[in-house]
């Protein structure tokens, strides 16, 4: 080029032709900002382009992404009458298309007044580019009408858009046709190839890969990533092998791909091999490679790997890789390293793009800091990005800050389904669910179809409402928009159904899913334990044994929970066992259920056993734990409990106190008990309920303390409760204070007037004082008021 451009300025006269070549050197060598420069002094000498000129200039316009410099070019063109010129029109189109401007495309070709088979390529891989591939598949059929007949180049761009619509029948069509007209080459087999895989078949396109004559790079990485969408890391694995066997040439798109194929932890062993692989052959200093293995140990859960492989890239660092690094720390619940990786970025004069800016959102905890972040995307203009907007509105619903999260939501210009859901979701997992089927419906007046992501968080909303008319409504939308069998949308279906106590239409609901996957298995058992269809319940999670679906933690806990129902300690056994050999009775949910089924079950010492197991109880665990210890009448070893849980800094709620005081109670700690409740508002800043004041009724009555029990009970901040005045009228019974005990019983009556309970209990009291003429009252009154007493009765 150099030696050209000397020539070029020895020429005493240099014309149109000679300045062609200029402009078309420096396109060649990729020096388009010098060949816009040549153009513009061209022109400002006064020599008038040609057709050829502005067939060069134009793309260098596109390279440069510089959509408004080729409309002027294009005006001059149209001005100096090159209006009808295909070759200044397709560069004209190329130059929409690859600047995202894919309607001012569009125009441009109805506007070519002589088409021709270039013309139509440019307009339909434009439209693949940008992902107009319905659109792209109706110009292939218009193209097909007319006098021009595809070529090579057409049918790849055409497949191309089959794949990504997964139309595999169109695709064999065309297929078909590139047969008939002999048009194959390595371009269209690799799209072919391409077709199969994007389709599922694996099968067939392997078959068509090995039918192939020539294959290239793209070819063996088009297999590769097949697999990998398939989730066959395996079979590409074996076929990356296979490359490097035969010694075909293999580039960054073909290493990224077998590093998303090893990214889960099942595959650690084959990560660090390629990852030593990449570093023999240098790999890892190219961005996008480095950013893969970022991703990778991300997904597997080594992150510090993830790290290390951040610090190899060095220099080379671009977007790509500090946002893989971000979201790799945001994947791991890693905010601090996240925002520490932001501000990084920053000190090093980088701007976070939508990528960064998304994962740090999502990750965020801390309102404060989710403002200044807030404040730098209204800065750089982010904030309009619908990817960035959708985080921060999720972000600002996390935090608890509702009216924020809807403002930002509102303000997002371009909503797709992603917003819409986060949006939904926020609502419903907020308990404003009434909001949320409203801001579905807004959604359908928006014209925008919901998909499966959306159709499950509005049916969220529903469950929580127990409103079964609302979810049959959102049903009938799932079913007019084809995704009623879907997996994800079924499974919130059976759930739905389940809450809302309709097992009959759960259970239709799943027999229609063609796939059964755990989700949907979970949220059946779970509906089934739940309504009290305890036998159901057993046999679909045997089902779901004998099937081996996976089995999580939500379905394990619900399954306990029918177990401990039945009280039958022999299947909780069996279930144990094969919770433990799943691995998961260290979950806390799950071990949390196995305690309390095993203390309904009469047996502590097990109950103690699981919580044993549990890796890091939480306050559940916990809690469950005090709580069977007091029924079990371990008072000493509850409160011993609870001081535990306090040491390691975990807070008590509620139900934890009641599981102290009742400990108090079964220890007759009369004083500790008064110390605990006062501490309830105290240093937590719990108010006592009706279930706290009972236990502490139910120990002074123990503990023979019926008068301080009557004060105790008159001078509670809240009205007393049936509950506490029956407490009360047990202490009675058991002391034979008749007197206290007609007052409790009178209280109790007028809060409940149909509990045969009281009746029987005070006409005891008085059978045991030898009052019979009293217990003929109540007898009398009994009958009077029309209570009667239930029969007891017992499988012993």
């Amino acid at each position: 080029m150099v030696d050209a451009l000397k020539l070029f300025d020895t020429m005493a006269q240099p014309n149109v032709t000679s300045w062609n070549i200029i402009i078309s050197g420096y396109n060649q060598i990729y020096l388009f900002e010098d060949s816009w420069k040549i153009f513009c002094m061209m022109h400002s000498l006064g020599f008038e382009p040609n057709e050829v000129t502005y067939g060069s200039v134009l793309p260098a316009c596109t390279a440069l992404q510089a959509p408004i410099l080729g409309k002027q070019v294009y005006s001059l063109a149209m001005k100096n009458g090159f209006f009808s010129n295909g070759y200044v029109q397709c560069g004209m189109i190329d130059l929409f298309t690859k600047n995202c401007s894919f309607k001012d495309a569009l125009t441009a070709f109805r506007d070519v007044s002589c088409e021709n088979v270039v013309c139509w390529n440019t307009i339909i891989t434009g439209a693949v580019r940008n992902g107009e591939n319905s659109v792209a598949l109706g110009l292939f059929r218009q193209m097909c009408g007319g006098p021009f007949q595809p070529n090579s180049f057409t049918f790849s761009s055409v497949l191309t858009a089959c794949a990504a619509l997964e139309e595999l029948d169109i695709g064999k069509g065309v297929q078909g046709w590139v047969i008939k007209c002999g048009a194959g080459d390595i371009f269209v087999g690799t799209a072919i190839v391409d077709l199969y895989a994007k389709c599922g078949n694996m099968e067939e396109a392997v078959k068509e890969f090995s039918r192939m004559p020539i294959r290239n790079v793209v070819s063996w990485t088009t297999v590769i990533s097949g697999f990998v969408q398939k989730d066959d890391s395996v079979s590409a694995l074996k076929f990356f092998k296979d490359m490097r066997e035969l010694e075909v040439e293999i580039n960054n798109y073909t290493v990224t791909s077998v590093l998303t194929a090893c990214a889960k932890p099942a595959m650690m062993e084959e990560a660090i091999q390629i990852h030593s692989w990449i570093l023999k052959t240098g790999y890892y200093l190219d961005a996008a490679v480095g950013a893969a293995l970022i991703s990778m140990y991300s997904k597997i859960g080594a992150l510090d790997l993830s790290e290390l492989a951040f610090k190899e890239v060095g220099n080379i660092k671009n977007l790509g890789t500090w946002a893989a690094m971000i979201s790799a720390f945001a994947q791991n619940q890693n905010s601090r390293g996240a925002i520490e990786m932001f501000q990084g970025m920053l000190q090093e004069s980088m701007t976070p793009d939508k990528f960064c800016t998304s994962s740090l959102f999502s990750v965020i905890g801390c309102l404060n800091l989710g403002r200044q972040i807030h404040c730098y995307t209204l800065k750089t203009g982010l904030v309009s990005n619908v990817l960035v907007g959708s985080s921060l509105f999720t972000m600002y619903s996390k935090c608890g800050s509702l009216e924020q999260s809807y403002k930002v939501f509102e303000q997002i210009l371009d909503k797709d389904n992603v917003s819409w859901a986060s949006m939904i979701a926020g609502f419903a997992e907020h308990g404003c669910s009434d909001q949320a089927i409203q801001l579905f419906r807004e959604m359908l007046f928006e014209e925008i179809i919901p998909d499966q992501t959306t159709l499950t968080a509005t049916l969220t909303a529903c469950s929580a409402l127990r409103s079964l008319q609302k979810g049959k409504e959102i049903h009938g939308y799932a079913l007019r928009f084809g995704v009623g069998k879907d997996i994800v949308v079924g499974g919130a279906l059976v759930t739905m159904y389940s809450k809302c106590g309709s097992l009959e239409l759960a259970s239709r609901v799943f027999d229609m899913l063609p796939d059964k996957d755990p989700v949907a298995c979970s949220s059946l058992v779970s509906g089934y334990a739940q309504n009290g269809y305890i036998e159901k319940s057993l046999m679909l999670f045997r089902d779901m044994l004998m099937a081996d679906l996976a089995i999580d933690c939500f379905t394990v806990s619900s399954v306990l929970g029918a177990v401990a129902i039945l009280n039958r300690s022999g299947i909780g056994t069996q279930l144990h066992a094969h919770i433990a050999k799943l691995g998961l009775d260290s979950d806390v949910s799950v071990g949390s259920s196995l305690m309390t089924m095993y203390s309904k079950a009469g047996s502590i010492e097990d109950c103690c056993k699981a919580f044993d197991q549990i890796e890091k109880p939480d306050l559940i665990g916990w809690t469950t734990m005090i709580v069977s210890y007091a029924q079990h009448g371990k008072g000493a070893e509850a409160l011993s409990a609870y001081e535990l849980m306090r040491k390691v800094g975990i807070k008590p709620d509620s139900v934890t106190f009641v599981g102290v005081l009742s400990a108090c109670s079964h220890n007759g700690l009369v004083e500790e008990a008064y110390i605990h409740l006062n501490s309830m508002a105290k240093d937590y800043g719990i108010e006592p309920g009706y279930r706290h004041y009972a236990c502490m009724v139910d120990l002074l009555g123990r503990s023979g303390r019926l008068k301080e029990a009557e004060w105790f009970i008159n001078k509670m901040p809240i009205k007393p409760d049936a509950l506490v005045w029956g407490t009360l009228l047990a202490a009675c019974k058991v002391h034979g204070d008749i007197e206290l005990g007609k007052l409790a019983a009178k209280k109790v009556m007028e809060l409940e007037p149909c509990d045969a309970g009281v009746y029987v209990s005070l006409s005891n009291i008085c059978a045991d004082m030898g009052q019979w003429e009293e217990v003929l009252k109540i007898r009398s009154l009994m009958k009077g008021t029309g209570v009667t007493k239930e029969p007891g009765w017992s499988f012993v």
